[in-house]
């Protein structure tokens, strides 16, 4: 990731979860933007879980996790001096997020910051996003809307600021400390999407109860789930 950010490859990085899955199971369009340019990760238990079940590959694929590839990065990347773009969630959250980061990760470049109003993702919402960012000359822009908004914000923006857009969700606010993360054997066991819905139930119940159906009949039918172009890292997690 860093290599691609300081060459500014022009590319949109998805971390997949259940949910994603099953969002594209139902909607066409969503499918084609997953299976069409940028990159895929597999970001959960269960759909590495899945992939390992329904494949022929080789070995075993890994997880890659939204969080720990974003503070991973923000971390390994101060030695090469890459400058970091946020765009999304809240003022407050941005805020608490870029303090936390200059405590923790001292000598890392936040080139900027911008939460947008909530609304479509239409011509002036990503005219008054490339406005603010390209300026400030990022990297790497980090981008946390929630699926599938962000994802198909990611793509539009890799093509439009040139650089590499990764689509976190929830990273910034557990950075920021707005959230909290699951234990990590609750990670590890595929129930992090419960304790997520034990801390928000009234914004996720619908997302947990019928995405994971949605997830769990998609897989039950069909055993091309890398037809989405999943990439898989092996053998071990990714962060």
């Amino acid at each position: 990731m860093i290599n691609e950010a300081l060459a500014r490859t022009p590319v949109p990085v998805r971390l997949a979860n259940a949910y994603c899955v099953a969002v594209a199971s139902k909607d066409l369009e969503y499918r084609g933007l997953l299976s069409g340019e940028g990159v895929n990760f597999p970001d959960g238990t269960p759909v590495v879980w899945a992939m390992s079940r329904n494949s022929h590959l080789g070995s075993r694929p890994g997880r890659v996790r939204g969080p720990s590839l974003f503070v991973n990065t923000i971390d390994q990347g101060r030695r090469k001096g890459l400058r970091h773009y946020f765009l999304g969630t809240t003022p407050e959250t941005l805020k608490l997020l870029v303090s936390k980061i200059e405590a923790v990760y001292p000598g890392a470049i936040v080139a900027g910051a911008f939460a947008p109003p909530f609304g479509e993702l239409d011509h002036k919402f990503y005219e008054s996003c490339v406005q603010r960012i390209e300026p400030c000359e990022p990297h790497i822009l980090w981008v946390a809307l929630g699926s599938p908004k962000q994802d198909y914000a990611t793509r539009y923006l890799a093509r439009s600021v040139g650089v590499p857009c990764v689509g976190v969700g929830a990273a910034f606010d557990f950075v920021a400390g707005t959230a909290k993360e699951a234990p990590r054997w609750m990670q590890d066991h595929a129930v992090e999407w419960l304790y997520r819905f034990a801390t928000e139930p009234g914004r996720l119940w619908k997302r947990y109860l019928f995405g994971n159906i949605l997830f769990a009949a998609s897989v039950a039918k069909s055993r091309k789930l890398n037809k989405l172009g999943m990439s898989t890292p092996h053998d071990k997690e990714t962060t």
